[in-house]
């Protein structure tokens, strides 16, 4: 059978991490290659003890048809939250709760993008967004980035030559590199940014989760009217929830409503009255806290392990938060064919091309430490230094070159 399908599935890339994931479901395998929270960290006992309360005392409403904008006390901690942590004011009815913090791209996707639209992204830029986005057939244009965020020149020149319909980035813990920008870079970006009038979409999913270094003012701060922030309960909470939000203006959020309610109509109410009762009954600052101290402690054990298993000219940047390591290998190897060596040891990672649109990545390799043991992180990276050292021995015409 012949189906037709439409023009836009030929330019929506597959998940290129869920295949690899495919490959790392043996118990055996010990898988860098998955974006995953700390299973051990959920707080199963708090939620289960929760949700039993809200099927007892709010049965009937936490399962009946809810408002698409979301449960009003839920969008109140959430204003709540960023007065706290940022600093700056939000009203709840600048909040639409979403199913994850991937619909928001896709609501986003929907509300800007016309075929052949031009999405401004960081390169290398999140996997997730640019799955979402590429549903609409937009052009991409990247930006690189530095040690400190995107290179301004270079965005300078694609806000003015592309026009795009918005600029899309995560300063904070970045996937994949982990970079945070830092004060002068978001400055200089929010000026660019206004003086063009184009908006920017602030992924800010692992804001919480930071363990060192100053908080860094959102760039809803710096630029309120042309920002849309999305946000997630998935790394503070639980992923399986599937709860997220969009904090836009009133304009951008009205739209990003009207979507939502011809896509599902609201997210899961249950979901979200669970959540609520939670945030309003336990410790979450201290919840958040303890998540923070092990993925410090998990993201120093794999540095040091890197420092002393990887062989010299492998380079790797070193996180103030979030859940990921970039690596990068010495010019001309190739981190394909390094995962197919390291897949042969039982280690998984994942390479760094489905992070970028315009080509690139070939040398490059994210490393998540947030979903293993120091043990196993130790283990893996050890018998992934061995995998480098063959790898480099065998291929000594790179070295002359």
């Amino acid at each position: 059978m012949q189906y037709t399908f439409a023009s836009r599935m030929e330019k929506t890339p597959r998940s290129f991490i869920r295949e690899i994931l495919k490959v790392t479901q043996r118990p055996e395998i010990i898988s860098f290659a998955g974006g995953l929270p700390n299973p051990a960290l959920f707080p199963v006992k708090e939620l289960a003890e929760t949700a039993e309360k809200v099927i007892a005392e709010e049965g009937t409403a936490a399962l009946q048809y809810a408002t698409t904008e979301g449960h009003p006390p839920l969008r109140e901690w959430i204003a709540e939250r960023y007065k706290k942590r940022l600093g700056i004011e939000i009203s709840p009815d600048e909040i639409l709760i979403t199913n994850g913090s991937q619909q928001c791209l896709d609501l986003i996707g929907k509300i800007f993008i016309n075929k052949d639209s031009v999405v401004a992204l960081e390169r290398p830029g999140y996997l997730g967004a640019i799955q979402a986005f590429s549903m609409y057939e937009p052009k991409f244009s990247t930006i690189s980035l530095t040690n400190e965020g995107p290179d301004v020149h270079e965005l300078e020149r694609v806000l003015v030559s592309d026009k795009p319909c918005f600029f899309y980035g995560v300063p904070n813990s970045q996937n994949p590199s982990g970079i945070t920008w830092s004060r002068k870079n978001r400055k200089s970006v929010a000026e660019l940014l206004e003086r063009e009038e184009t908006v920017f979409v602030e992924d800010d999913a692992y804001g919480e989760l930071k363990f060192r270094g100053e908080q860094m003012p959102s760039m809803k701060e710096l630029i309120p009217d042309l920002t849309v922030m999305t946000g997630s309960f998935s790394k503070i909470i639980a992923p399986g929830m599937r709860m997220g939000w969009i904090c836009a203006p009133q304009q951008i959020l009205e739209q990003a409503v009207t979507v939502k309610q011809g896509t599902d109509l609201h997210s899961n109410i249950l979901s979200q009255r669970i959540i609520s009762r939670f945030l309003a009954n336990y410790p979450v600052d201290a919840h958040i806290a303890r998540i923070s101290a092990a993925y410090a402690s998990q993201c120093d054990c794999m540095l040091s392990a890197i420092q002393s298993e990887f062989p010299e000219g492998v380079t790797c940047t070193r996180p103030d938060g979030g859940m990921f390591i970039w690596a990068t290998l010495p010019k001309g190897y190739s981190s394909m064919e390094l995962f197919e060596r390291a897949i042969k040891k039982d280690v998984a990672i994942l390479p760094g091309l489905p992070f970028y649109t315009d080509g690139g990545g070939f040398d490059t390799v994210r490393l998540n430490f947030s979903n293993s043991t120091p043990q196993r992180i130790q283990e893996g990276i050890s018998r992934l230094g061995q995998v480098l050292r063959e790898y480099l021995k065998e291929t000594p015409e790179l070295h002359a070159a």
